[in-house]
């Protein structure tokens, strides 16, 4: 395959696309008292109880390179068993019962998706430009669609019948977030996301959105005949699209670019109707990004800070009824992502270093939220924000975890652990704690 193809399938697959090779030139910044030992890296911990927090932590892999899906895409079989996750030699899935695991599909790939209709992983094989399935308790796999030149796919939607993604209009690889001098070659891995943040991202960021790249965002048929249909022709920055987990016809996506300088989070349905802001800015440099669907498919969630690394909420938008609600915390509980069980019965975040826009000071912590309304005393409309705050408990302390690698949290769908990546002991392996205490 040509490299700039090849390239392009290595780029958009992911949800914000730079190497594995270009991300572990990332300086580690962590002092030398927080680096793992010798022994950590040669026998990291199968599990321990966290001095700090009383919560039980476990390794659940054991493929250095390993690593669960960005925070907002779904890795868990429908019936709630299984987890799909990804090593250096291809796909894997846990049973969360017994936590034993087995190698699924092999090879470089690019994972998208579990499915929410049926248990399968949806990836891309990118010498074919080709999107696959792959059912992961019978291992029955099936060519789904050809991608379209200079495109990617992101996503698949609720009845596994539409995968959506962009396509360029143009051949400008060279201005492409991650791919600016248009020399250095790809490393092709199995992730829904670059494992660790380039160290020059936000310049990165700024180049992509200025260079005003034409493109289209666009659905792929999946039932046979792999039919592209246009939904948006655009010359931002179009990225982290993402289906309902309910709804097949409605997809989110994003303008891509510096938060301060985008109007990020939309939603479109599959038709090319209704194209809608979720979020609409009320002061100079507030920012609202890291989206994520509740598992009803009927709540937009997302961070927000009024402004910019100052006043921070979880914020979210109920497309049923237009309800929002803002949840308030503390700077030292921000988080880089958040996600939610259910409808919104609990959060976690994993945290930030002090590097992060938070600037916390001891924000290095795995998240455990408990939401509360306020009570309104006072004048009320269906048209107010319903005010509300996040009380935090700290489950997993991450003071020896390397930010550059974003840990990316998520709920098992029994609620009774939240999923991790980390580096705390030198390479990256998939992790879970319990939400429910250790016993003494």
């Amino acid at each position: 395959m040509h490299f700039r193809s090849l390239y392009r399938i290595s780029f958009a697959a992911t949800m914000l696309c730079s190497s594995i090779a270009f991300a572990q030139a990332h300086p580690d910044t962590r002092a030398a008292d927080k680096m793992p030992t010798a022994e950590e890296r040669a026998n990291p911990p199968k599990t321990w109880i966290d001095k700090d927090t009383g919560h039980r932590v476990i390794r659940l892999t054991d493929e250095p390179g390993s690593a669960s899906f960005y925070f907002n895409v779904n890795g868990y079989t429908p019936d709630g068993h299984e987890m799909v996750y990804t090593a250096p030699d291809g796909i894997h899935v846990l049973d969360l019962t017994t936590h034993k695991t087995r190698s699924v599909v092999k090879g470089m790939l690019h994972t998208i998706i579990v499915g929410h209709k049926t248990p399968s992983i949806f990836y891309i094989k990118p010498e074919e430009n080709a999107i696959y399935k792959t059912n992961v308790d019978t291992g029955e796999t099936k060519l789904l669609a050809k991608i379209p030149p200079h495109g990617n796919i992101s996503t698949v939607n609720a009845d596994e019948t539409l995968a959506a993604g962009t396509y360029d209009e143009v051949d400008r690889p060279n201005e492409q977030f991650g791919h600016n001098d248009g020399k250095s070659t790809p490393t092709i891995s199995p992730q829904t996301s670059p494992l660790e943040q380039a160290a020059n991202k936000g310049e990165m960021m700024e180049r992509r959105l200025a260079a005003r790249i034409p493109l289209v965002l666009y659905t792929l048929d999946l039932t046979g005949n792999g039919k592209i249909t246009p939904l948006l022709h655009s010359t931002d920055w179009v990225n982290h699209l993402l289906f309902s987990p309910s709804d097949p016809s409605v997809l989110m996506y994003c303008h891509e670019g510096p938060w301060q300088a985008v109007d990020r989070i939309w939603t479109i349905r599959t038709d090319g109707t209704h194209n809608q802001l979720m979020h609409q800015r009320h002061m100079a440099m507030e920012i609202a990004g890291h989206e994520f669907w509740g598992q009803n498919g009927e709540t937009v969630y997302y961070d927000l800070q009024t402004p910019k690394g100052q006043d921070f909420f979880l914020a979210s938008l109920n497309l049923t009824n237009g309800e929002r609600r803002w949840y308030h915390m503390d700077r030292n509980e921000w988080s880089i992502h958040f996600n939610v069980y259910k409808d919104g019965e609990l959060f976690t975040g994993d945290g930030g270093d002090p590097g992060q826009v938070a600037k916390a000071h001891d924000g290095e912590w795995i998240y455990l939220f408990h939401p509360e309304l306020l009570k309104n005393t006072g004048l009320q409309s269906k048209d107010f924000v319903q005010p509300g705050v996040l009380h935090a408990e700290r489950l997993v302390n991450m003071s020896k975890h390397n930010y550059a690698l974003e840990p990316n949290v998520s709920f098992t769908p029994d609620g009774k652990m939240i999923i991790f990546r980390s580096n705390m002991f030198g390479p990256t392996y998939v992790f879970g704690v319990e939400i429910e205490k250790a016993k003494p």
